[in-house]
């Protein structure tokens, strides 16, 4: 035997299951209310002494009503047949896992109310089917909304007691005695939707008749937030206005949202898509994760721990911001780190920069006229970038067919950095030259293409100074804009041949890298001369950078005749074991 109130669902679920009577005594108000005892189904082996107790009471908050009845159970001939009271001693608290409210301080009270639902425990196999068909990113989400399917035990009420909201369309005739016939609703006409029962009439009335005798009233709940956004994908397609839009439009290619609401925004939008039309209502779902703020706590509006964004656009730029954003991954929660703003906005002054460096090279060689084509780019360190191009152009495409933008991130930005910090200083004094030489066309013409597709690989990360760097040299009638020019591939290089080795780009870097770490490391400029270079390593090694030797001693400021190269083991980690000797003062024509 239990008695007691209703403490959670399952205590809801035992009542309905066992098909016990219910006996309900606390009103919505929070207060007893009256019971007629002796009665079905307040049955009592002493109906005249427990209408007495009860009576004093009804009509009185909980609280109060606990302290009242610790009274009367005191009493003596409080429990029939026993001498004395039924209470012995003094009550004591117990401690007990109840539900609160959020925002209040006392215990709920489940209070039996009239509800709109919509049957969907029926249907759990169909639903799992439809989250089958569905391509969830990252795949394992796909795990929660199966474990939410699994474990639905009660249908879904589509009602809330809320003054905001849309409103059911429907109203009740009332009877002679003044009460509501719920058995009998009454529906609004679909070519006058929509309507609000509130303020407007049901067919056939009038105004004078609401909420009479004999007359009407009007249906006072409103939908549940996600009875109506469960619809957002046939709201856009404009179903049952426009069919041919819809048909060309539902399913949708994806819907992005948060992990949090899968068991609810996700999930009852597959629950409508299926139920009016036995479709999915989109292919593919993206879910991202929470903001946390610095105590890894959830950013959210009721916590007060949230950061508007109006500062940060004004002290990193809107590119940062959105770099930011980016860089977070599919499902995984993302600290709010002000360091990844400032790398974004790092970025942006590069793409900057480097543009710019790019544009007053290829104004030097061509001017205003016709920038070299593809078949220009002979050189092998040029062969050796655009091969580099060619993978990273099939990786951030083959990421964003993925939905991973944020790998896409990735894979582009190492590239970038790695164009500007190494290819251009490795090309720079070779573009420089001022004879029209194959080699310099060559430099030219990668320096084109090379920008032209990082602009393109980078613009939805930093929209707005790819639009810029765009507008400078690349914008022509039929690509106006870098947002609407087509995104780069690897046909664009078709004509260009292979490098003979596929590390040399990666050779002809580390060579330099160790050559000017030792400038750095002795506080030299890069400029200084170098007294003797020894480059150490195996022969497959050294026929990736043999082609490229030339553009390394260039950038390095290295003299040919002081460099030597020999056969030996490579170090752990690394293709060269580079010596550098310094030389001991600079040149006096250095100097100048």
């Amino acid at each position: 035997l239990m008695v007691c109130t209703f403490g959670d669902a399952m205590d809801v679920e035992w009542w309905k299951t066992s098909g016990l009577a219910l006996k309900q005594l606390i009103g919505r108000d929070g207060r007893l209310l009256p019971a007629t005892i002796g009665e079905a189904p307040f049955e009592s082996v002493d109906a005249v002494a427990a209408q007495r107790a009860h009576d004093e009471v009804a009509g009185i908050y909980v609280s109060k009503a606990k302290t009242r009845i610790a009274g009367l159970l005191a009493e003596d001939g409080s429990l029939p047949g026993w001498d004395g009271a039924a209470l012995v001693g003094e009550p004591s608290p117990t401690d007990q896992m109840v539900k609160y409210y959020e925002k209040g301080d006392r215990a709920l009270e489940f209070v039996p109310t009239r509800q709109w639902f919509v049957k969907i425990l029926e249907h759990k196999e169909a639903l799992l089917a439809q989250g089958d068909k569905i391509q969830w990113h990252p795949a394992h989400m796909k795990t929660r909304y199966s474990h939410w399917v699994e474990g639905l035990n009660q249908d879904w009420c589509i009602s809330r007691q809320r003054y905001f909201g849309v409103p059911f369309p429907v109203w009740y005739m009332i009877g002679p005695d003044g009460e509501p016939d719920f058995s009998q609703p009454i529906y609004a006409y679909k070519a006058s939707l929509p309507v609000d029962p509130l303020t407007d009439t049901p067919p056939g009335y009038a105004d004078e008749q609401r909420d009479v005798p004999r007359g009407f009233t009007a249906e006072p709940d409103v939908m549940d937030t996600w009875a109506t956004s469960s619809l957002t994908p046939q709201i856009q397609s404009h179903w049952g206005t426009n069919e041919a839009r819809h048909a060309s439009l539902f399913p949708m290619d994806i819907r992005p949202q948060a992990h949090d609401i899968i068991r609810t925004w996700a999930f009852y939008t597959i629950v409508k898509a299926w139920m009016h039309s036995g479709e999915i209502p989109w292919y593919h779902v993206i879910l991202s994760g929470w903001i946390l703020d610095p105590d890894r706590k959830k950013m959210s509006k009721s916590k007060g721990n949230v950061v508007t964004p109006d500062d940060l656009l004004v002290e990193f730029s809107s590119d940062a911001v959105r770099y930011w954003a980016a860089r977070a991954r599919l499902g995984t929660d993302t600290t709010f780190d002000p360091g990844v703003f400032k790398v974004g906005k790092r970025l942006s002054t590069k793409v900057f920069n480097a543009s710019r460096f790019v544009f007053l090279q290829l104004e030097a060689a061509v001017g205003e006229g016709e920038m070299p084509g593809v078949e220009s780019i002979t050189d092998p360190l040029d062969l050796a970038l655009v091969e580099r191009m060619r993978v990273v152009i099939d990786q951030a495409t083959l990421a964003f067919e993925s939905f991973d933008y944020a790998t896409a991130l990735q894979v582009v930005e190492e590239s970038f950095w790695s164009f500007c910090d190494h290819y251009l200083e490795l090309v720079k004094l070779r573009s420089y030259a001022e004879d029209d030489s194959p080699g310099k066309r060559s430099a030219v013409a990668t320096l084109s293409l090379a920008l032209r597709a990082y602009l393109r690989l980078l613009a939805p990360f930093v929209p707005f100074v790819t639009e810029e760097v765009w507008s400078w040299r690349f914008a022509t009638g039929d690509q106006p804009s870098v947002h609407t020019s087509r995104w780069p591939g690897v046909a664009e290089v078709e004509a260009v041949p292979r490098p003979d080795h596929g590390e040399t780009y990666a050779a002809a870097v580390e060579v330099l890298t160790a050559i000017r770490g030792a400038k750095t490391q002795a506080q030299k400029s890069l400029r200084w001369p170098v007294a003797k270079l020894e480059i150490i390593g195996t022969a497959n090694h050294r026929d990736a950078l043999a082609p490229v030797l030339e553009d390394v001693l260039r950038a390095g400021n290295v003299d040919a005749d002081v460099v030597a190269v020999s056969d030996g083991p490579s170090p752990d980690g690394q293709r060269f074991t580079v010596v550098v000797e310094l030389a001991a003062e600079m040149p006096e024509e250095s100097k100048s």
